[in-house]
């Protein structure tokens, strides 16, 4: 390596801050070298430049997003901040518009671009991995966009979370019994991880903050659960979905399987069975799709939108460009060599964070001019809650349900957090989640924190709570 390579990572997710961090500790002494040739107005010779490309300036570990909705953990301990963590790293926060990767160019539009209103900006590259990770997959269906809420990013928890909370003290303020069954009924669509875990969760939140309502009870509380399919959490495997099915619906959840959400209008959830419930709360989480980015990139593509890639994580037929995660289709090697001659590795956080390494190792070694490696993985399993002290885990063919699958999917993702200080943070607040109660403030002004400065401003005196 002569000259000095810049390696740009677009996204900084699983993937992105993975690969990043494990080529900060792989090409260490040439980041170094890199640092000293800048400082010196020109970099020294074999040096490397790590640009990480994303429009957040921190990582959200997904799976603890419905804990963190449920108030069992705090929401900064979701986020990994990246200039922490990728400190020999340049963190750029923008979203690429276009790649051509002819000129080996990426097309960036940046917080200082929409202040200024000038056009994105260029950021030349030596080596692109592109890893915009998955966005939401919605539906046309009407109202979805007024009424819909996600599900995908910390904000969005934290906005569910005083959401449910705001509903009930609705319903213990009202007389009006058509506005009280509304806030009281909660419609999730999207029987996966995201949703399951999500609706679980949260109605053991609301469970547990309807004794501080002298006049709402638990009872009065509609939990419904739409899925298209006939099954729920198809990853924990056949029984152990079925007993997920069987222990939701024990707690009252009205669990529709092969079922679609028609219509949301006027706050009115529309089945396909032909039902309809009133509600104030509908959480979307009916899977993910490819990122924008994907297309704009002008790589080749399968037929779902992941970038086509070898197993050594190289995008198939294109030199110097790398990907894996949800944005990209990898060979599953173990289980070709078993058979099955199409079958790629599923787009999950298991699959991400362990390609990243593979990916980042063979990048430096062809930096160095050495050969790669393909990446192999036998699926380990799967994990999920179902509300504090409830689960269910199919983990190398151990299948495991209740207390003992809920301490399992906490010490797992605990396990994959990244850095010990996180670790421990998470780990500390778990402790004394177990010592005190749980708490259950809305804080739902953070949404509109400037909302009563502005009436005050417009009305020229201060506003009362009310």
């Amino acid at each position: 390596m002569n000259e000095t390579a810049r390696i740009l990572v677009v996204g900084g997710g699983y993937v992105g801050m993975y690969t990043a961090l494990r080529l900060q500790r792989k090409l260490k002494q040439q980041l170094k070298r890199t640092a000293q040739g800048q400082n010196q107005d020109g970099a020294a010779e074999g040096g490397v430049e790590i640009v990480v490309l994303d429009p957040e300036p921190y990582m959200t570990y997904q799976p603890f997003l419905p804990e963190a909705a449920a108030g069992s953990i705090s929401p900064r301990h979701v986020v990994v901040p990246l200039r922490r963590v990728l400190s020999g790293c340049r963190l750029v926060i923008g979203e690429a518009e276009s790649i051509d990767h002819d000129r080996r160019v990426a097309h960036v539009r940046t917080l200082a671009t929409a202040e200024e209103g000038t056009g994105p900006v260029e950021i030349s590259y030596t080596e692109l991995v592109l890893a915009p990770g998955s966005v939401s997959r919605t539906l046309p269906v009407p109202g979805l966009a007024e009424h819909g809420i996600g599900f995908k990013t910390v904000e969005e928890a934290i906005g569910l979370r005083n959401h449910v909370l705001e509903q009930l003290d609705i319903a213990s303020s009202t007389r009006n019994p058509e506005v009280r069954d509304a806030a009281l009924t909660f419609v999730f669509v999207g029987g996966g991880y995201a949703g399951v875990e999500a609706l679980a969760e949260l109605e053991d939140m609301a469970r547990y903050a309807c004794r501080y309502y002298h006049n709402v009870r638990a009872e009065e509380m509609k939990f419904v659960l739409v899925e298209a399919a006939g099954k729920i959490l198809p990853e924990v495997g056949e029984e152990m979905g079925t007993y997920a099915l069987r222990e939701l619906r024990a707690r009252n959840i009205d669990v529709r399987l092969e079922t679609r959400l028609d219509s949301c209008e006027n706050r009115v959830a529309v089945l396909s069975d032909g039902s309809r419930h009133p509600t104030r709360t509908l959480v979307w989480t009916a899977g993910v799709k490819p990122h924008p980015i994907l297309k704009a990139a002008g790589m080749p593509l399968n037929d779902r939108g992941r970038l086509r890639c070898t197993a050594a994580l190289r995008i198939d037929g294109v030199d110097h460009a790398w990907s894996a995660g949800d944005a990209a289709a990898v060979p599953d090697l173990i289980a070709r060599e078993k058979g099955e001659t199409e079958a790629l590795c599923a787009p999950n956080a298991q699959h991400a964070v362990r390609q990243a390494r593979r990916l980042a190792d063979n990048l430096a070694a062809t930096l160095r001019g050495e050969p790669s490696n393909d990446y192999r993985h036998a699926y380990a399993g799967s994990v999920a809650s179902l509300g504090l002290h409830k689960g269910v885990a199919h983990v190398y063919g151990r299948k495991l349900k209740g207390y003992p699958a809920w301490f399992m999917h906490r010490a797992y993702h605990l396990s994959r957090v990244p850095t010990v200080n996180r670790k421990a943070r998470v780990l500390a607040e778990w402790t004394l989640a177990g010592l005190f109660k749980r708490e259950i403030v809305s804080l739902g002004s953070l949404e509109h924190p400037r909302a009563e400065f502005e009436i005050a401003a417009g009305s020229g005196r201060p506003t009362e709570r009310t």
